[in-house]
C-alpha cells in the first residue's frame, strides 16, 4: 500500500513571504488523515512547521504517520525549507516517540502551574523591586543578545536568531519598560541585588519570560526566590496560573521548576532538513 499526500486546497501565500497548505493522507488514495504544512512568520520562508497531523483510529499504528511526516519533510525541502518544526501536547507520548526516531530533536517545553488564593513567602531576607530605568537598559540588550544565543545553539541561524530576537522584543515591549502588562523586577538579598525578573500578565494567566540569578549568586537559592516572587505578582494580579519556557538541556532550571510543582504541557522540536 502507498502512502501519499494531496493537497486540498491551493498553496497559501501570505504577504509576508510565508506559505501554507493543508492535506489529505491518503493510502492507495483513501483519506485515512490529514496534516497541516506551513512556514513560520517569525522566522520567515526557511523555515516549516507541520502545524497539525492526524491520523484516523482505524488506520492508527500502522505507520501512516511516519511517511506522512517523512513527505511533509519532502514538501518542505520543497519550498526551500532547511528546517521543519512540529509542538506536541505533553499527553502525546507515542507521537513524541515517534518524532524523536525521525530525527527531531527537543527545542524546548512549555511548563505551568496551577497557583492558589495566597502568595507565596519569600526566603527571609529577600525582596523583590521593581527594576529602574538604568537598570532596564542593560538588561534589555543582554537578554536580547542571550535570547539569540540560545536560538543559534539549538540549530537557528545567526542571522535568523538576531532578527527574530530584535522582532520578538520589539513586538512584545513596544514602550520599554512602561509597557503595559509587563513587569520588570529585581531581587535583593539583604539589600544586594542578586538577580532579575520579567512577568507578562495575560488574559488569564501570567507567564515568565526571563528569570536570571547573577552568576556570583547562584546556587544560594535565589532561583527559588525569583520564581517564588513570580508567583506572588501573579496571585496579587488575580492570575490563578502561571507558565514558562524552558530550552531543552537547561537541566538546573528544569530541575527548580518540576520541584516547585510546574508540569510539562507541550514539547517544542525541530529537525535540520540539509
Amino acid at each position: 500500500m502507498t502512502t501519499t499526500l494531496r493537497p486540498t486546497e491551493p498553496l497559501q501565500h501570505a504577504a509576508d513571504g510565508t506559505r501554507s497548505r493543508h492535506y489529505q493522507v491518503c493510502v492507495n488514495s483513501r483519506p485515512v488523515g490529514a496534516i497541516h504544512l506551513a512556514t513560520r512568520p517569525v522566522l520567515g520562508p526557511s523555515v516549516a512547521v507541520i502545524r497539525d497531523i492526524r491520523i484516523e483510529e482505524p488506520d492508527r499504528g500502522r505507520g501512516r504517520g511516519t511517511v506522512a511526516a517523512l513527505a511533509a519533510e519532502e514538501v518542505a525541502r520543497g519550498w526551500g525549507c532547511e528546517r521543519i518544526e512540529m509542538s506536541l501536547p505533553a499527553e502525546a507520548a507515542a507521537a513524541l516517540a515517534l518524532s524523536t526516531a525521525l530525527g527531531y530533536v527537543l527545542r524546548s517545553r512549555w511548563m505551568e502551574k496551577a497557583l492558589g488564593a495566597v502568595p507565596p513567602a519569600l526566603p527571609a531576607g529577600s525582596v523583590g523591586r521593581p527594576m529602574t530605568e538604568a537598570e532596564f537598559v542593560p538588561w534589555e540588550a543582554h537578554g536580547r543578545e542571550t535570547y539569540a544565543q540560545d536560538a543559534i545553539a539549538r540549530g537557528v541561524p545567526a542571522a535568523e536568531a538576531h532578527a527574530k530576537s530584535q522582532r520578538d522584543h520589539d513586538e512584545l515591549l513596544p514602550r520599554g519598560r512602561a509597557t503595559e502588562n509587563m513587569l520588570f523586577s529585581v531581587l535583593e538579598h539583604e539589600g544586594t541585588a542578586v538577580g532579575t525578573l520579567w512577568v507578562a500578565l495575560e488574559d488569564e494567566r501570567a507567564f515568565v519570560f526571563d528569570v536570571e540569578a547573577d552568576a556570583s549568586f547562584r546556587g544560594r537559592g535565589h532561583g527559588r526566590a525569583l520564581m517564588l516572587l513570580a508567583e506572588a505578582q501573579a496571585v496579587t494580579e488575580g492570575r490563578n496560573r502561571i507558565g514558562l519556557n524552558v530550552f531543552s538541556g537547561n537541566t538546573p532550571a528544569e530541575r527548580l521548576y518540576e520541584s516547585l510543582g510546574y508540569e510539562t504541557t507541550t514539547h517544542h522540536l525541530y529537525k535540520s532538513l540539509l
